[in-house]
Formats: C-alpha cells, structure tokens, sequence
C-alpha cells in the first residue's frame, strides 16, 4: 500500500507542483522577505521618508543611538522584556489549566465553555481596548473600582498610574488570548491516550499529580510551539492596547518596542531609526524563541528518554 501511494506521488509532474508552489512562495518573497530585508537595509541609513533618493548610508549609528542617546527606548525595551516575560508565561499555564479541566472534569455542558473561553479571542481588538479603557477606568467611578469599592477597599489607579498601567495592559492580554491557546492544548491532550489517565487514577493520583506529572511533560512539544505563538502575539497586541487604551502613557509607561518605532517612524519622520529598532525587536524575539524551542525541546527528550 505505501509503495502504491509511493508511485503515485512520484509519478505527479515535478512542473504541475512547481506551479502549485509557486503563488505562495511569490507571496512570501513580495511580502515577507522583501520587506524585511529592505527595512534592514533601511536601518543602515538616515532615511526619513520611504523614497530611496533620500538616503544616506550613517553604518551603525542608528544602533549605537538606541543604547546611548534614547532614554525611550531602554523604557520600551524593559516593557517589552517584562511583557515577553510574563504575558506568554502567565498565559500558557492558565491554558494548560483550563484545557485540562474542560478535558478531565465531569461537565454537561463542555462545549459551551469551550466557546466561552474562546469568544475573546474573536472579538476586535480595538473594541477590547476601548470596553476595558471604560473598565479600567481610574477615578472611583469606574466599573471596576465600584466593585471594589463594595469591599471597602481603596480605587486602584489602573490606567491613570505608571506602576499600574503595565499591569492592567498585561491581565487585558492574558485574558484576550488565553482561550485560543485554551483550544489548541486541548486538541493535544485529547491525543494522551486515556489508558494512562486511568492508571494513574487506579494509583490514586490526584488531580494536580496528573496534571505536573503527566499532562506537562506529555505536551511539552506543543506547550514550545503555542509558546513561540505567544511571543508573537504579545509583540503584536501590546502595540495595539497600548496605543488605544494609554497612548502608551502615562508618560512612557506602556511604552512598548513596536510603539516606539511607530512613534520614530511616523511621528518623528525617523524612518532610518525606526528600521533599525525593527531590526533589534525581530533579532530579540527570534532569541526568544529559539532559547524557549531548546529549553522546551530538551525536555521533552528527556521524558521521551
């Protein structure tokens, strides 16, 4: 049978899947590979406009500028690096949690939670950051703080605080995006095969002995791949909270690494400069994402092991 299917396949013309081919490869080196390596390039230059006539080639001033003349800059990378480090992380667990409970729990109605959890992710992300701006407001008068108030506790300053604001922008992200990677994980743990829950409850295994002992280590491939996945995302939705729900204030406090090359960019007709802070996000999230790869692959082969 595999010999059949073998032949078969061999005997498509190697033109005919070229031609297949094709149209998605143009459309990753037009849109992909072009851009990105024209914005490196650009990053090279002092351009402050897209026209190529304007350039002039200024080597790695644009770098060196970054680390010894952009106080901004240091702020956004550290709300950048503290996003990248909680977001995804926070994010992750909580997904894992409730995959796991939807799965493992005796419930009627699974389904309905499962759309639940997900409705946030499919709702625009502009209308998340103008209903949680309403939300969070920081005067007493907000919905929250009326809450809170009912427990005689004192108003949270939410948006309107720098030590606040970072953090009411990272529980809107852990909360948009939890429930897509809620489904993605509980698509993997319905592939462990239900024998070895079994056992384990034969052993009396509890339930968080399952989960750390069994679960985890089971879906640590899948749990290295929706964790890249988050890194991208946070990258991406920090950029659009901030810019609806602070303006990525007060002052720079939600100031994030994709802002502040918006910012330089079209604010500051900084174009050179802004391609160079391009070029140091994607080479950060690649480090990224490749350090978390490794750690998450090795192990899995552990467990493998």
């Amino acid at each position: 049978m595999k010999a059949r299917k073998r032949s078969k396949l061999n005997s498509i013309p190697r033109g005919f899947v070229a031609l297949c081919v094709l149209p998605a490869l143009a459309g990753v080196l037009l849109f992909l590979i072009y851009p990105t390596v024209n914005a490196i390039m650009m990053s090279f230059t002092n351009a402050s406009s897209l026209a190529a006539g304007s350039w002039d080639f200024v080597g790695l001033d644009n770098y060196i500028r970054m680390f010894t003349n952009d106080p901004q800059f240091i702020t956004a990378l550290q709300n950048t690096v503290q996003l990248l480090a909680v977001v995804p992380v926070v994010t992750i667990f909580l997904a894992l949690v409730f995959a796991y409970g939807l799965t493992q729990a005796k419930l009627k109605e699974k389904g309905v939670y499962r759309v639940l959890f997900f409705i946030p992710n499919i709702i625009s992300l502009v209308v998340v950051a103008v209903v949680f701006s309403a939300l969070l407001h920081p005067r007493s008068t907000g919905p929250i703080n009326m809450l809170i108030g009912i427990i005689d506790l004192d108003a949270v300053p939410w948006l309107g605080d720098p030590t606040w604001a970072i953090w009411a922008i990272t529980i809107v992200m852990v909360w948009q995006a939890v429930g897509y990677y809620m489904v993605l994980h509980i698509a993997a743990i319905d592939g462990i095969s239900k024998d070895i829950f079994e056992a384990a409850d034969i052993d009396g295994a509890s339930a968080p002995a399952k989960f750390f002992r069994i679960t985890v280590p089971m879906l640590l491939d899948n749990i290295g791949i929706t964790y890249v996945l988050a890194l991208a995302g946070t990258m991406s939705i920090s950029f659009i909270l901030g810019r609806i729900m602070t303006n990525f204030g007060p002052g720079t406090a939600t100031l994030v690494l994709p802002g502040h090359m918006f910012n330089m960019a079209f604010t500051a007709a900084s174009f050179g400069y802004a391609m160079a802070i391009m070029a140091f996000t994607l080479l950060m999230a690649l480090v990224f994402a490749f350090i978390s790869r490794k750690l998450t692959a090795r192990r899995a082969s552990m467990f493998g092991d």
